[in-house]
């Protein structure tokens, strides 16, 4: 089945880069069984989110697929070739009259012009259809990011909240760090993205990057 098949792919992926680490570390590194079920649920749910989009896809979303696939094969362009070698030749051919047959389409060749042309219009159809849907899936999984980045952001956050007050608990002086008390702070990401745009337009606006605020030493 293509989701078996789908699930293969992936555990040997992540089977050939754990060995690719293992080999830059000096040895082979065994994960538990923990992590192992883990990375499997990991897997399964990558794969049904997968099998789902492509549920989800229209009949002529698949058939722009096809055709995409297609045109960017070398099978493609080895069809092409051949077509047009055996196009030219022949039309080539008939009207020198080397052979006994009539040229449909003698040079400069305008009825191959046009159905090379008419070709270049609906390939670059499905081809902008093809990567309209993968934009919108781009989309789909960044917004997916943002939202675990921000629920780790506030994660984060309430775990050194608690890791500053067991040690102010135990008094010891990491807990005195102004910097960690502006780390505490949740970070709203209306305003880095303010914040981020002002800076931006201050670039343009000035014909190059915005200063930058030096680090506190």
């Amino acid at each position: 089945m293509p989701s078996q098949q789908m699930k293969e792919r992936v555990r040997l992926r992540l089977k050939e880069a754990r060995a690719r680490r293992a080999a830059k570390r000096g040895g082979p590194k065994h994960i538990s069984s923990r992590l192992a079920s883990v990375v499997d649920r990991n897997i399964d749910t990558l794969v049904e989110i997968s099998n789902n989009m492509e549920r989800q896809k229209s009949c002529s979303d698949r058939i722009a697929d096809a055709i995409t696939r297609f045109s960017g094969s070398m099978g493609f362009v080895y069809l092409h070739a051949l077509w047009f070698a055996a196009w030219i030749v022949y039309n080539e051919a008939a009207h020198r009259q080397w052979v006994s047959l009539p040229a449909f389409d003698p040079p400069p060749f305008g009825l191959l012009t046009l159905i090379v042309s008419l070709e270049a219009i609906f390939l670059a159809t499905f081809v902008l259809i093809t990567q309209n849907r993968m934009s919108e899936v781009a989309d789909q999984r960044a917004d997916l990011d943002l939202q675990i980045d921000l629920l780790a952001e506030y994660e984060v956050t309430r775990v050194l909240v608690l890791a500053d007050a067991i040690a102010e608990h135990l008094g010891l002086a990491a807990g005195d760090d102004p910097e960690i008390e502006e780390l505490k702070n949740d970070v709203s990401p209306e305003t880095v993205l303010r914040e981020y745009q002002a800076r931006k337009n201050h670039g343009h606006d000035a014909g190059g990057p915005a200063p930058s605020t030096p680090a506190p030493k």
